[in-house]
C-alpha cells in the first residue's frame, strides 16, 4: 500500500528542487527578438549570403529564464543568420560598442549582458550599443564562425557611422566572458581572412578602436573554461590548437587599447585569465588598463548586489573610453 504513495511524494520532492523549477520557468518567447526589417535590426549580410551557411535561416530559438519582468534573462541559442540589435542614445556622443555577450559558445544571452547595459552606457553614457547574435560552434566545421560575423558586424557599423550620427574612428567592441573571447579574437585578428569578401563594406576596417574584456575567456590551456574550449576546440584539441585559440599568445602591437574587468573569487572563468592576456598586452606595448575585484563571481554583467566595489566598473569604462579615443585611429 505504501507504493502507491511513494511516487508522487518523490514527484512533488523533484519538483520542488531548485533546478526544477528553475527548468519550470524557462519558457520560449522567440517574438520578443526584433523580426527582419526592424529599425533596430541589421542583419549582417544579403539573405542567404552568410558564408558556410547552406539552406533557409533557423528560426530563433530564444528561451526565457526569469519570473521576473522586471529583470528579464533571456538567451538565444540557434543563429544561421547573424545580426544586430541596437540600442540609440538620444544624445549620441558619437562613438559606440560592438557588444559580444557571453554563453559559453553554447548560448548567447540577450539581457544580462545586453539590455541591462542600456540605462548606464547608452541612457547615461551616450554609446550606441550594438549587440552581437552571432553563430555559435554547434553543428559547424568553421571555427572561425563567430570571428567572421564579429569581423562583419564592425564593417557593417562603419559604413553606417553617418546615419547613427558616429565616428567611425571611435567604434570599439565589449565583450563578456566567452563574448570576450570572440572580442579578443576580434582584437587580434581584425585582418585575418575568415571569409571570402564580396561587397564594398568589406573593405573596410574590421579594427575595433578600443576593447573592453569583461570577465573574458582568453586562454585554451591550464587556465581554460573547459565548456567553452570543448564547444569551440572539441574534446582533445593539441596543443598548436590550444595556443592558435589562447589570446595571450595571439596580442600584436596594434591590439587596440584594452580595458579589463574580473572578479578574483570568479570559479568559472578564472581569473588567471585577464591576468595573462594583461601582461601579454604589457609586452606588446598596448595601453591597457586593468580592474580586479575581490568579489562578484562570474557573469555579473551590471545587475551587481548593493555594496559590491565591481559595481563601479559601468563608470571607470565610460571613463576609460573617451580618454582612449584621443589616441590615433590605426586602421590601416
Amino acid at each position: 500500500m505504501r507504493r502507491p504513495l511513494l511516487l508522487p511524494l518523490l514527484m512533488l520532492l523533484l519538483l520542488a528542487s531548485p533546478l526544477a523549477l528553475t527548468r519550470a520557468a524557462e519558457r520560449p518567447v522567440p517574438a520578443t527578438e526584433p523580426v527582419a526589417g526592424a529599425p533596430d535590426r541589421i542583419d549582417l549580410w544579403p539573405q542567404g549570403q552568410v558564408p558556410g551557411e547552406t539552406g533557409p535561416a533557423s528560426a530563433p530559438n530564444v528561451i526565457e529564464r526569469s519570473t521576473d519582468p522586471a529583470l528579464p534573462d533571456r538567451y538565444i541559442d540557434t543563429i544561421s543568420a547573424p545580426y544586430l540589435v541596437v540600442y540609440r542614445p538620444a544624445r549620441p556622443n558619437g562613438s559606440a560598442l560592438l557588444v559580444v555577450p557571453g554563453g559559453g559558445y553554447q548560448r548567447i544571452v540577450l539581457d544580462k549582458e545586453g539590455t541591462a547595459l542600456v540605462p548606464a552606457f547608452v541612457a547615461q553614457g551616450g554609446v550606441t550599443l550594438f549587440v552581437l547574435r552571432y553563430r555559435l560552434p554547434a553543428g559547424r566545421s568553421d571555427r572561425q564562425a563567430a570571428l567572421a560575423d564579429a569581423q562583419r558586424a564592425m564593417r557593417v557599423i562603419r559604413a553606417g557611422a553617418a546615419r547613427w550620427q558616429l565616428d567611425p574612428a571611435r567604434i570599439g567592441v565589449m565583450g563578456f566572458s566567452a563574448g570576450g573571447h570572440v572580442a579578443a579574437r576580434l582584437s587580434n585578428g581584425f585582418d585575418t581572412p575568415v571569409y571570402p569578401h564580396r561587397d564594398a563594406t568589406d573593405a573596410l576596417s574590421a579594427r575595433p578602436d578600443v576593447a573592453l574584456l569583461i570577465y573574458p575567456v582568453i586562454d585554451m590551456g591550464s587556465h581554460a573554461h573547459t565548456g567553452s574550449r570543448t564547444r569551440l576546440l572539441g574534446p582533445h584539441p593539441d596543443s598548436t590548437l590550444q595556443q592558435q585559440f589562447s589570446m595571450q599568445d595571439q596580442v600584436r602591437a596594434d591590439t587596440p587599447p584594452t580595458f579589463l574587468v574580473h572578479a578574483q573569487d570568479d570559479t568559472v572563468v578564472s581569473v588567471h585569465n585577464s591576468l595573462v592576456y594583461y601582461q601579454a598586452l604589457l609586452r606588446a606595448g598596448v595601453s591597457t588598463e586593468m580592474h580586479l575585484f575581490p568579489q562578484g563571481g562570474h557573469g555579473f554583467g551590471v545587475r551587481i548586489p548593493p555594496g559590491l566595489t565591481v559595481a563601479q566598473w559601468p563608470e571607470l569604462a565610460l571613463r576609460w573610453i573617451p580618454s582612449r579615443h584621443t589616441e590615433p585611429a590605426r586602421h590601416e
